[in-house]
């Protein structure tokens, strides 16, 4: 069994109150899940409305299959948001 966790610390520029950020991070959040079959949460920054850190999981038999989930994950967010700005993302296999 292999587990990976990306990371995703975002900008989210346009924000301006908890209320803007909770009504961009859910839908992010929602389709990750949908698309991707993937465990995600908000895991940082939760009372700062310009910064979100997101956390998405994934647990399979194949480390690369787990990479390459996760890299297209990064990707999707930045064609189908391009509002909000990925400052940094990493990925952690165990």
């Amino acid at each position: 069994m292999v587990v990976s966790i990306l990371t995703l610390h975002l900008m989210l520029p346009g924000c301006l109150s908890l209320k803007e950020k909770r009504g961009q991070i859910k839908p992010i959040l929602a389709r990750l899940r949908r698309e991707f079959n993937l465990s995600t949460a908000e895991v940082g920054h939760q009372d700062d409305w310009r910064e979100s850190v997101l956390a998405c999981a994934i647990i399979s038999t194949d480390k690369q299959h787990n990479q390459q989930v996760l890299q297209q994950t990064v990707d999707y967010v930045t064609r189908h948001w391009p509002e909000v700005e990925i400052l940094q993302h990493s990925v952690e296999t165990w």
